[in-house]
């Protein structure tokens, strides 16, 4: 048990601590983001469900791959918070509430938004250049591209690697490939795509805070005032 305990505290013991000390200071004012995001994604699919707000929301917040690429830009954001239709919109609250709340206690609210952001529109562009190179079949240019969870994952992976929750990111990274393999879907290469860009920006950050001179074994915790 105790050897357990010690490899709980080396893997999550930095992310902890980074949470701990701004969660307790503030509680749920520390997430203002977050719980903004949890509130958009209810509203949307509160929205979709009335024969009236369904199309509306696929006209602001829906991508697919055959869309210009100018109007798949100006939908994407919004697309973060529009949950899928056919899946229980309890899991894209709560991987909001966990993942996103998280990152915006260790982050920063604009951080959080712009690693979200990433991930989530390097899956789509994945999938508007896997059609076009042939990658992917043509079909998958009418595939509706929504909801958080290329986020998720993306921040999840960036978090793991900033706090040295090695073990962690790993996991994640297997269970991501062996839905690809299980399931062949779309959004599962989206997701892998969406973690490739964000290991990319870890090692940007990284090499920055190299060059600075600023680079720390343990990532210092950011306080708020």
């Amino acid at each position: 048990m105790r050897r357990i305990a010690r490899r709980a505290r080396a893997e999550w013991g930095p992310l902890y601590e980074a949470v701990r000390d701004p969660l307790a200071e503030r509680r749920w004012r520390a997430v203002p983001m977050t719980l903004g995001a949890v509130c958009l994604t209810a509203v949307t699919q509160i929205v979709q469900n009335r024969s009236w707000g369904c199309q509306p929301v696929q006209d602001l917040g829906a991508v697919r791959a055959e869309d210009p690429l100018w109007l798949a830009l100006l939908r994407t954001p919004l697309s973060l918070f529009v949950p899928a239709p056919d899946l229980p919109v309890w899991g894209a609250l709560a991987q909001i509430l966990l993942v996103f709340g998280i990152a915006e206690l260790c982050l920063g609210w604009w951080r959080t938004l712009v690693i979200a952001y990433a991930a989530t529109l390097a899956g789509t562009l994945y999938a508007r250049v896997g059609i076009a190179l042939g990658w992917l079949p043509a079909a998958d240019g009418l595939v509706v591209d929504t909801g958080p969870s290329a986020a998720v994952v993306g921040l999840a992976v960036f978090l793991c690697r900033r706090y040295h929750a090695y073990a962690t990111a790993a996991a994640v990274i297997v269970a991501i490939v062996v839905e690809v393999l299980l399931k062949n879907n779309l959004a599962g290469k989206e997701h892998l795509a969406a973690i490739a860009a964000v290991l990319a920006l870890c090692a940007v950050a990284g090499r920055v805070r190299v060059v600075g001179g600023q680079a720390h074994p343990h990532p210092r915790p950011l306080r708020r005032r």
